[in-house]
């Protein structure tokens, strides 16, 4: 049950508009893996691991509570192994900034 509330929260990727300065999808994608100046332009590649909503750990922790409850923790055999497969996906997004280090485009490399 607990572990299903660690996994990792999901990423706002609604920040990714045009415009958007570098520093607001830093505060919400972290550090990019890679940065660059091509033609005046910032080009950035962030990685990181796309989690879920609050609300969707939340409903399997309840999950797992009454599973647990209704095999006497005998669904932890299968609980934990569960949670540490299902722990999000990987996710890799190319931004291009322009000069003023706003955002112009961005691509989705890995989904």
């Amino acid at each position: 049950m607990v572990a299903a509330l660690r996994q990792p929260s999901k990423k706002n990727l609604d920040v990714l508009n045009n415009g958007t300065s570098r520093e607001n999808v830093i505060v919400y994608l972290g550090a990019p893996i890679s940065s660059e100046k091509e033609n005046g332009k910032r080009i950035d590649i962030y990685k990181f691991v796309q989690g879920y909503s609050g609300g969707a750990k939340a409903s399997r922790a309840l999950m797992h509570g009454i599973f647990d409850a209704l095999t006497l923790f005998i669904w932890e055999l299968i609980g934990w192994p569960m949670e540490a497969i299902i722990d999000g996906h990987e996710m890799a997004v190319k931004i291009i900034y322009d000069k003023d280090d706003r955002l112009e485009e961005f691509t989705i490399l890995k989904e």
